[in-house]
């Protein structure tokens, strides 16, 4: 093989790389993007158990819930009274970092006892 011949073959390659770059980035994304559902289902957990433990002390649980996540997640819960005990669902959006990707929000539901 020549010289040129050759140089010519690595400029070929690097361009072969420099096609397969948006498809690399694309299955990133989508792995971070797995790794933040699950992310904020655990937090929506968390929210609901705190939102329900600040229910049965007679607090806010709405205040309870947004206290106990990171403060860029959106939650909204929701207290239910039941005889001795209160139920609280949280609902926390799921951020999406790939465009035209949308989720369901993730929804958990957790009881306490009421502390009287």
């Amino acid at each position: 093989m020549s010289y040129d011949r050759k140089r010519r073959d690595r400029g070929q390659v690097a361009l072969e790389y420099l096609g397969f770059i948006p498809v690399l980035i694309l299955v990133a994304m989508a792995g971070v993007q797995v790794g933040l559902i699950a992310y904020t289902a655990q937090q929506a957990g968390t929210a609901a158990r705190a939102g329900a433990r600040a229910a049965s002390l007679d607090e806010s649980a709405q205040a309870g819930c947004s206290n106990a996540i990171s403060s860029w997640l959106s939650v909204t819960c929701d207290a239910a009274v039941g005889g001795d005990e209160v139920t609280v669902t949280a609902v926390v959006e799921i951020p999406s970092i790939v465009p035209g990707w949308n989720f369901d929000p993730a929804q958990k539901t957790a009881t306490m006892p009421l502390d009287h």
